[in-house]
């Protein structure tokens, strides 16, 4: 169910990568094909044109019912039943202090139903409300095809697939950037490919994908290379990158030569260039960032994780002709997000944490003038569960996402909202939109998610089944619900 048809694709380069990657016994994967969206979006582009996406991932599976919190009183009094108000030992925050995060749509939703950002979120509230550039994808997951909870419990995998080893971590982070559950890596196939294919690992396509966030399967793979980057900049080899090594300037430089001369060995001098390429590639961005200075710092003395990720992306941005870059996809990160116990302890934080740094990174990009071409997105292992443990919640299935950037639709919530319940007797509505305890069955897949992203970053329709491999299964009405191929959330 995971494997593509070569068919669909309409370039050579993506006609090659799905033939490596059959080679490789894997599927092609969502996070790693936006990175080769930049190869094809910027090969077609204008030279005056850029775009990227900045995906930031919530590891541990951040909670969806006190992020997004239903409003209505319906919902809000179903959910506050549920979770158990804060002062009686639940989790349930209070109806008063969701006011200052309350959300106004510019289209209200049907049947009345309202939402409102946990109150650490004040900064995206802000965003989504006055400057109507947020949008939230309601209850977004992987799917491989539109499921019901009785197609979810049927045994005929083969005609309701799923997608596999649902609520683990490391599996359902892989699936969300890879379309395959843990182990679904193609980093040798990609540097394979990367040296084979047109020997192009001097070209701008190095650029293509950066991770501020150490190694993710995002980014792994083929010609767009994962170069990975510190909050302080590129990572340099050491022995060569030091004013000496042992104290002597003639160790650095032997050092230097042994490490990127030319060599008769063919793995060893195949070796020996992605050094030279690691070593021009360290002077080439330490150059775009130093120029890379900020006319308007709106980050002012925001000092969190988050924060210096987003900063540095917005430093490469800033960057981008030195780079040489018309098309580029970043991946960000946090942690925390595993809060079976603490949720109220813990989760506050790491809501402002996200909350203010997104809002400062648009707003940067507003300042650099390229608000609409820069669009960021959260993505995370999975929601949690809608009843609470006591302390926390457990693991999920589908959440609630943000889409943030001057060519967002925003002021707007995208998808199903949910009916908000954890009773299983099916005479009661929403029983089919759980798989028990609250744990949502996504009505938007992640597949749809990705492509809506991908059409705005350039890539044309008849190549998004090549690289979001499960989008051939939506785009109707399936079960009284609409799976368009393109949710709307973007310009």
């Amino acid at each position: 169910m995971y494997l593509i048809d070569p068919a669909a694709h309409t370039r050579r380069a993506f006609l090659r990568r799905s033939g490596q990657l059959a080679m490789a016994g894997t599927a092609l994967p969502f996070a790693l094909n936006l990175a080769a969206m930049g190869e094809a979006a910027a090969q077609a582009a204008p030279a005056d044109d850029y775009k990227a996406l900045v995906c930031v991932f919530l590891f541990g599976g951040n909670d969806y019912a006190n992020t997004v919190i239903t409003y209505d009183d319906p919902s809000y009094n179903a959910y506050s039943t549920i979770r158990v108000p804060q002062g009686a030992g639940g989790v349930a925050i209070a109806k008063d202090a969701l006011a200052a995060t309350l959300l106004a749509p510019t289209v209200a939703l049907p049947d009345g139903r309202q939402y409102a950002l946990h109150p650490s979120m004040t900064q995206l509230a802000g965003l989504f409300n006055t400057d109507g550039k947020v949008a939230v994808q309601l209850n977004v997951g992987p799917l491989v095809v539109p499921l019901t909870r009785a197609q979810y419990n049927n045994s005929n995998k083969k005609l309701y697939p799923q997608p596999p080893k649902l609520f683990s971590h490391n599996d359902q982070q892989s699936t969300w950037q890879s379309s395959s559950p843990e182990g679904s890596t193609v980093g040798w196939g990609g540097n394979v490919g990367d040296l084979v294919l047109d020997q192009r690992q001097n070209t701008n396509a190095l650029f293509t994908c950066i991770s501020v966030a150490g190694n993710a399967v995002f980014l792994s793979g083929d010609q767009a290379l994962q170069y990975q980057v510190s909050t302080s900049g590129a990572v340099g080899i050491r022995s060569i990158k030091d004013g000496t090594t042992y104290g002597s300037s003639s160790v650095k430089a032997a050092m230097a030569q042994l490490a990127q001369e030319t060599r008769g060995h063919t793995l060893e001098n195949e070796y020996n260039k992605v050094t030279q390429r690691a070593v021009q590639a360290e002077t080439t961005v330490t150059s775009a960032i130093q120029t890379a200075t900020f006319a308007t710092d709106t980050f002012g003395s925001l000092n969190t994780g988050l924060a210096n990720q987003l900063k540095m992306v917005a430093r490469l941005i800033r960057g981008r002709s030195t780079l040489g870059a018309k098309r580029q996809v970043f991946f960000v990160s946090m942690g925390g997000f595993d809060l079976h116990d603490n949720l109220i302890a813990n989760q506050p934080g790491l809501m402002q944490q996200l909350s203010d740094a997104m809002a400062a990174f648009h707003r940067q990009m507003v300042a650099q003038g390229l608000a609409d071409k820069v669009t960021a997105f959260t993505a995370s292992d999975f929601g949690r569960t809608l009843a609470s443990n006591g302390d926390g919640s457990d693991h999920g299935w589908g959440g609630h996402h943000f889409v943030v950037g001057g060519a967002v639709n925003g002021k707007a919530f995208y998808g199903t909202p949910q009916v908000v319940s954890i009773n299983n007797d099916p005479k009661l509505a929403g029983y089919e939109g759980h798989v028990g305890q609250g744990r949502l069955i996504p009505t938007t897949s992640v597949d749809q998610y990705g492509a809506t992203l991908a059409k705005w970053f350039g890539v044309p329709d008849a190549e998004l089944p090549g690289i979001l491999p499960n989008l051939k299964n939506f785009g109707g009405n399936f079960n009284g619900i609409e799976y368009p191929k393109n949710v709307g959330f973007m310009a």
